[in-house]
């Protein structure tokens, strides 16, 4: 493989994006391939001081355009320092998190005018794109319950309002139905190792897609 490719694993918090990374990149190393795992946001020096920003519970007071610009300069630095770097040296990446969270978070759940997302989201990507994201969807209500058992205090997203969350969901269902070329959606609620399995078959896929070229 000369090139590399990245995935992003999304969706509701809770659903089970940690657990399935690990078990993926298990699955990829067994397989003799390199992999980066990375976040958002953060993934960066600079983009994981501007993830304590972004989540710290007491800024309830921050604006949602500032929250907006905070994702995308994390964005910007993630891409240019980390993510096309590894690409190139032919390697997997996946990323807890991407630019389908922002339209989630930020347009279906914010508010925000989808022309100022794409505008800003534009401007980070510069041209770039993932080659998939693949998304752990969950009844928000599930995901938090999860969340709690785990003993883990809630960040300044995390702990919004049941609607919010329900219409952030909502909106990661939007953009695969919008875009089924660079979506799949898989049901959280499944054990972890049928989440696991499906995922495993995605995966498959695109490393015989990338094969073939």
């Amino acid at each position: 493989m000369n090139k590399g490719f990245m995935v992003v694993f999304d969706g509701s918090n809770g659903a089970g994006k940690t657990t399935v990374i690990k078990g993926v990149e298990k699955y990829l190393i067994s397989k003799g391939l390199d992999v980066l795992l990375t976040r958002e946001p953060g993934g960066t020096p600079i983009g994981e001081k501007i993830r304590e920003v972004i989540l710290d519970p007491s800024t309830p007071e921050m604006s949602y355009i500032t929250e907006l610009m905070l994702f995308g300069a994390g964005r910007a630095q993630h891409i240019e320092e980390k993510i096309v770097p590894a690409l190139a040296q032919g390697k997997i990446v996946i990323s807890d998190r991407f630019d389908a969270a922002t339209f989630s978070f930020q347009h279906y759940a914010r508010g925000i005018e989808l022309q100022t997302i794409v505008k800003i989201n534009d401007l980070a990507l510069n041209g770039f794109s993932p080659d998939m994201n693949i998304i752990l969807d969950l009844e928000p209500a599930e995901g938090l319950k999860r969340v709690h058992s785990r003993g883990e205090g809630l960040d300044r997203l995390e702990d919004e309002k049941a609607e919010f969350l329900e219409k952030a969901r909502n909106g990661y269902l939007v953009q695969a139905q919008q875009s089924p070329e660079k979506f799949t959606v898989i049901d959280a609620s499944q054990s972890k190792e049928n989440v696991l399995k499906s995922v495993i078959q995605v995966i498959d896929s695109l490393l015989a897609s990338q094969l073939g070229k």
